[in-house]
């Protein structure tokens, strides 16, 4: 007969602190600026294919819409808890009207001023059918369109509304919000106010952010920031030389990069200080998990969390909402019981 274990706890002190660091963002009030999106998403289904070209016919059963960009990463921290402010283009159309609402519904605040140029939404659709994506379809207008800084009295609305923000993120989407006036504008009041700014970076934008306080490139970003090229698949990532490289150019306080399945390299000094491994059971879509770590880091580092348990943090928030289909963001229930969830048993 065999005797039967019990099943294994998690650490309770390190849940306890987990725990009381996520009841604190319920203080916090982060600004979030940048290229703010609608994802639309076609669902249907494939039973032929068209007569007229050799494509698939799909048979659309629903449509859905959520928030993307800069907009996601506001409902991630307003689920998360935070009071949550974002800065961006919303047109006066349709989908901005629909993208206003759903910040609304998730308590973030959206100021519905109207911008000095007549640029549309950016709408990104995605036509899914069972379980896959067949195809994108973008809709949006030059870059300079979606400038705000445009608009003369711009600098004094971004003013006041670092005024009373904990933190700012800006998130680079590279659609033309973020510029370097506005880079210059929230990097010189943090030199001033050691407020934290926490920058999601697009190498091929060329704008300069040294001396912010989170960089939170991806893998590919990262290699493009720290200007090493000809890296084949096949190689191990640079990861040192990396980190390095980005510290000696940018000067962040702290480096995140994220490396999909390897899970996230927490780096400081120009040093990698803990490799954390991916914490996602299930990966659906990826979409958004940028969106969904950036928030969570920046929360729990406002909050006053050490930089790898931030990191911890934000790794759980990332594995819940890679479990999904489609651009979802992440809900609190889900990571506290990701916290709570004993560690798997070894068999």
């Amino acid at each position: 007969m065999v005797k039967s274990r019990a099943a294994p706890v998690p650490d309770v002190l390190k849940l306890f602190e987990m725990l009381s660091l996520i009841s604190q963002f319920s203080n916090l009030r982060i600004l979030v600026i940048g290229d703010l999106m609608l994802d639309h998403y076609i669902w249907g289904d494939v039973h032929r294919i068209s007569p007229e070209a050799p494509v698939p016919v799909v048979h659309a059963s629903r449509d859905t819409w959520a928030a993307g960009g800069a907009a996601n990463v506001a409902l991630n921290l307003a689920n998360l808890g935070v009071q949550t402010t974002v800065i961006g283009h919303l047109g006066d159309d349709d989908a901005g009207k629909r993208l206003y609402q759903i910040l609304l519904e998730h308590q973030v605040a959206a100021p519905r001023k109207p911008m000095a140029t007549p640029a549309p939404t950016i709408i990104k659709t995605r036509v899914m059918a069972r379980g896959q994506q067949l195809c994108r379809i973008d809709r949006e207008a030059s870059s300079h369109s979606y400038q705000m800084t445009q608009d003369g009295d711009f600098p004094q609305t971004l003013t006041q509304a670092l005024a009373t923000a904990d933190a700012v993120i800006l998130s680079d989407y590279a659609k033309g919000m973020i510029n370097q006036q506005i880079m210059d504008q929230v990097l010189a009041e943090r030199a001033e106010t050691k407020r934290l700014v926490a920058i999601d970076p697009k190498p091929s934008r060329r704008l300069s952010f040294r001396n912010s306080g989170l960089l939170t490139p991806n893998r590919a970003e990262a290699l493009e920031l720290a200007g090493i090229t000809g890296i084949h698949p096949d190689e191990p990532y640079p990861l040192d030389l990396v980190c390095r490289r980005i510290h000696e150019i940018y000067t962040p306080e702290l480096l995140v990069i994220t490396l999909g399945a390897e899970g996230m390299a927490v780096c400081q000094n120009g040093c990698v200080q803990e490799l954390i491994p991916t914490h996602a059971r299930e990966v659906f879509d990826v979409s958004g998990a940028g969106d969904t770590v950036i928030a969570a880091l920046t929360a729990a580092l406002a909050a006053g969390a050490a930089p790898v348990d931030a990191a911890r943090l934000a790794n759980i928030a990332a594995g819940c909402v890679v479990a999904h289909m489609g651009t979802v963001p992440v809900q609190l229930d889900e990571v506290l019981r990701e916290i709570a969830r004993p560690p798997t048993e070894i068999r």
